[in-house]
C-alpha cells in the first residue's frame, strides 16, 4: 500500500499513516473480504479488542502482523499512543472481536482523535450481525432504528422503550441472561409487535425465532437461548399495536415496590413514577386520588 492519498507531512518527515477500520467475521471465519485480508497483512500493526481472539483469525490466514490491545478499558491511554504511531507514518488496522468496529464496540475515541489530527480514516466494510439479521428477518427494513444494547437496568430500560416510535422497525442487541426481561419490557411498553430474535448468526447453531413478541417470549421462557442475540421488532399495525399494561393502581405498585426492594414509601413512589413514565408530582397526585378507592 502506498501513502499517496495522504497529506504530506509539514515538517518534511514521512507522511502520516492511515487508520483502517476493518470488519471481521461475526462467527464463520470464511466471512472476510479479500480486501480485509490484504489490509491486515500489509499494515504495520493491528489494534484488537482481544488479541487472543483476533489471533485465531490471523492464524487461519497466515497473517503475522503484530497486534496491540485496544478495548474499552484502555482506550483512554491507548488511543493517543496509536495516534503517535500513525503520525510517525505507520498504517494501523482497527478491529473488534467480531463485525464492524464501533457498532456497539470500542473505536469511537480513536477514530475521532485520528480525524482531529488529520489522519486519513479508511473503512473496510464487511460482516455485521445487525445487517445480517435485518436481511433475513423478513420485516420492513427500508427504515429502521438501531439502538445498540438496551439499558441494563430495568426501570431505565422501560422508560427508554416508551420513547420509541411504533411506526418504524427497531433493532437492538441483547445479552442472553437479560433477554427474557427485555422482551417482557418490550411487550409491556411497546406492544405485541412482529419480532425476530436471531442468535449465533453465521455460526454453527444459528437460529431465527419468528412470531409476535408474546410468542417469542413464551419460547425463550420455555427454552433459554444462548450466544450472541440480535432482536428486530417490526412496526406496529392495528393487530399488534396494543400495549400490554398492568391494571394495577399506583397504590398496589407502591406496596409491591416497597416489599420487593425493601425501601421506604418515598423512595418507592419515585421508583413507581419512573416505571410509569410519570413525574413524581403526578404520581403523588394519582396516588392521593386513589387512596379512598379500592386497590386492583
Amino acid at each position: 500500500m502506498t501513502k499517496e492519498s495522504t497529506s504530506a507531512a509539514t515538517d518534511g518527515g514521512p507522511p502520516p499513516g492511515r487508520l483502517f477500520v476493518v470488519a471481521t467475521p461475526i462467527g464463520n471465519l470464511e466471512d472476510i473480504t479479500l480486501r480485509a485480508l490484504r489490509v491486515l497483512k500489509e499494515v504495520d500493526a493491528i489494534a484488537c479488542e482481544d488479541t487472543r481472539r483476533t489471533r485465531q483469525l490471523l492464524d487461519r490466514y497466515s497473517i503475522v502482523t503484530p497486534t496491540v490491545s485496544y478495548h474499552e478499558h484502555n482506550e483512554l491511554t491507548r488511543a493517543p499512543e496509536l495516534i503517535v504511531r500513525l503520525e510517525d507514518g505507520e498504517d494501523i488496522a482497527l478491529v473488534s472481536d467480531a463485525g464492524m468496529p464501533m457498532i456497539s464496540d470500542p473505536g469511537h475515541r480513536l477514530v475521532k482523535l485520528a480525524i482531529r489530527h488529520n489522519i486519513v480514516v479508511v473503512p473496510v466494510p464487511g460482516p455485521s450481525a445487525l445487517i445480517a439479521t435485518l436481511a433475513a428477518a423478513g420485516l420492513p427494513v427500508d427504515q429502521f432504528r438501531f439502538v445498540g444494547f438496551l439499558p441494563s437496568k430495568r426501570l431505565t430500560r422501560q422508560r427508554f422503550l416508551r420513547t420509541l416510535e411504533s411506526e418504524s422497525t427497531l433493532a437492538f442487541y441483547e445479552a442472553p441472561h437479560r433477554v427474557v426481561e427485555a422482551l417482557q419490557d418490550v411487550l409491556k411498553n411497546v406492544g405485541d409487535r412482529p419480532l425476530v430474535l436471531a442468535r449465533e448468526v453465521t455460526k454453527l447453531h444459528e437460529e431465527f425465532l419468528r412470531g409476535s413478541t408474546s410468542e417469542v417470549l413464551d419460547r425463550v421462557k420455555s427454552r433459554p437461548v444462548k450466544g450472541e442475540i440480535t432482536v428486530v421488532l417490526g412496526p406496529a399495525d392495528e393487530h399488534s399495536a396494543h400495549v400490554v399494561r398492568p391494571a394495577r393502581s399506583i397504590q398496589a405498585d407502591l406496596r409491591r415496590t416497597m416489599t420487593e426492594l425493601g425501601i421506604d414509601e418515598r423512595a418507592a413512589l419515585k421508583a413507581v413514577a419512573k416505571e410509569r413514565g410519570l413525574s413524581k408530582s403526578e404520581a403523588y397526585r394519582q396516588w392521593q386520588s386513589e387512596k379512598s378507592g379500592p386497590i386492583h
